[in-house]
């Protein structure tokens, strides 16, 4: 969590493999990651990312089917036949009907294309997944819909979750332990309930002290 500029998708970029850290390094399943082409093929399918805007995440042009199946033939993941099941299976993890399958992007719902995101986030069975501010351009009726289908996918499936916003009170909800960015920099990293209720940097006061309060008169 952090303000506009903190560095918070600029640390999403380098856990995925897309930008080299320009110090320090990052340890996946206890290796380094590295940066040339083979190593990202490989960590593409132990961590993906669901990014911010599901307009322009998906491709315009592509129906639904296209987009969940397009991962899985790159990754030449199981038999024609196994990755149409498996398409139809994530539609139903993200809870879609399968009517879904057959439109473009343009023709469903913000809410819906964000699920159709997750979706095809999901689909080389990932351990991790980078969520950058999900829900920050849909509308506020569909965005707890989202924030608790992370959190039931989450649970469901065993992932790792890296969850980025700049709102303290949803990453609250959906985090185990929230680490605090300002100015490029990790200021804080607590337990969540920990930060919530002593915060030990000045920054991160200042953060909690900006959130609406019903109790404020």
């Amino acid at each position: 969590v952090g303000e506009s500029g903190s560095g918070k998708t600029t640390l999403a970029r380098v856990l995925v493999g897309l930008q080299p850290a320009t110090s320090g390094q990052v340890f996946f399943n206890g290796a380094p990651l590295r940066y040339d082409a083979a190593s990202r093929r490989t960590l593409g399918r132990s961590v993906s990312v669901v990014f911010q805007d599901p307009a322009t995440a998906l491709n315009p042009r592509m129906v639904v089917r296209d987009q969940l199946m397009d991962p899985l033939n790159v990754h030449q993941i199981g038999t024609p036949d196994e990755r149409a099941r498996r398409v139809r299976e994530l539609l139903g993890l993200v809870g879609l009907p399968s009517s879904a399958l057959d439109v473009l992007p343009r023709q469903i719902s913000g809410g819906q294309r964000q699920r159709v995101a997750i979706a095809r986030a999901l689909a080389l069975e990932p351990e991790v997944v980078i969520a950058d501010e999900p829900t920050s351009a849909l509308d506020v009726s569909v965005r707890a819909q989202v924030l608790n289908l992370l959190g039931d996918l989450k649970e469901a499936l065993g992932l790792g979750m890296v969850f980025i916003s700049h709102d303290i009170s949803t990453v609250r909800h959906v985090s185990d332990r929230i680490v605090v960015m300002n100015r490029g920099q990790v200021v804080e990293s607590a337990p969540t309930e920990q930060l919530f209720s002593d915060p030990s940097h000045a920054y991160t006061r200042t953060l909690l002290s900006a959130v609406p309060s019903l109790l404020r008169i």
